[in-house]
């Protein structure tokens, strides 16, 4: 192997994490930036386990800051998530991801200054910021940990938008939220969440339909096994023959969402390198694992 194949190997295996740790990063510092200047200057309740944070952080006699409390409230979610969100390699991404955040968030609390204090504009801003540094991450194959982890596991299992479940479990902590902060914060933080949501879906799904994967493989047993036990979906296997070359391959289809595209990308990638992959738009998907057929 010539020096020049060598480099484009080894940047081919490289590139892919370099570009996911730094959309981990972005995501992350856009996260703790949102909170840290439009939300927790204006007693917002962001959700998820940074709300519960603040929350703690409020009531509890020692104080204690909020992103020591978010370490050690993700730390159990992230354990129970592994074995169905990708084993190490996710739980490692994912504990990036909430170090950065959390420490982003305690350490630049001097530097950082309240940029205004009128309720639409850190409700609009602080909610777009905050969704669009969760799809970031969400694209890096990470998760911002708590709610985040939870909204995938939902999204693998019904298939349900990580914005939409996400906005139903963060209203469970606004409820409980709203006896010490009132009801008027309360409503700031649904208006929040809403928007939040709102940009994460736009961020990974554009348009409203799911993706069908088609993988033509020489080895369609270890790359179908793969996708089925590592991603819970389901793959049928269609025979077909090449044109041009006449030898006979197995083509996979699969149908996940948008968000899950990267993670099947890379299991094909470990599994034969030299695989066809065509990804394209599926506008509406009907059956087990997704929504139900219309009678």
């Amino acid at each position: 192997m010539t020096m020049r194949n060598w480099l484009k190997s080894a940047w081919s295996v490289v590139w892919p994490i370099l570009r996911d740790y730094g959309l981990m990063s972005v995501g992350a510092v856009v996260i703790a930036g949102a909170t840290r200047m439009f939300l927790i200057p204006n007693d917002v309740v962001s959700g998820g386990v940074t709300g519960i944070s603040f929350i703690l952080s409020a009531i509890l006699p020692v104080p204690i800051p909020i992103g020591v409390l978010m370490l050690a409230i993700n730390t159990p979610i992230l354990l129970i998530s592994m074995r169905y969100l990708g084993g190490w390699r996710f739980a490692f991404r994912t504990l990036y991801t909430i170090t950065l955040m959390s420490l982003t968030i305690d350490y630049a609390a001097p530097y950082v200054p309240t940029v205004t204090n009128d309720p639409l504009l850190y409700c609009l801003y602080g909610g777009v910021l905050a969704g669009i540094g969760g799809g970031l991450i969400f694209r890096a194959r990470s998760s911002g940990g708590g709610f985040d982890m939870i909204a995938r596991l939902l999204e693998l299992r019904w298939g349900i938008p990580p914005g939409r479940s996400s906005l139903y479990l963060n209203a469970m902590v606004f409820v409980g939220a709203m006896a010490l902060f009132g009801p008027e914060k309360i409503m700031y933080a649904l208006l929040v969440s809403f928007v939040a949501s709102q940009a994460v879906d736009a961020l990974l799904n554009i348009g409203a339909g799911m993706n069908q994967v088609w993988v033509i493989t020489a080895n369609p047993s270890e790359v179908g096994a793969r996708i089925m036990q590592s991603m819970n979906r389901g793959v049928t296997v269609v025979n077909a023959r090449g044109a041009y070359t006449g030898a006979e391959r197995a083509m996979l289809l699969c149908v996940m969402t948008r968000a899950e595209v990267p993670t099947l990308t890379a299991l094909v990638a470990d599994a034969d390198a030299t695989a066809f992959v065509v990804v394209g738009e599926a506008v509406s998907v009907f059956g087990k694992g997704f929504r139900a057929l219309p009678h």
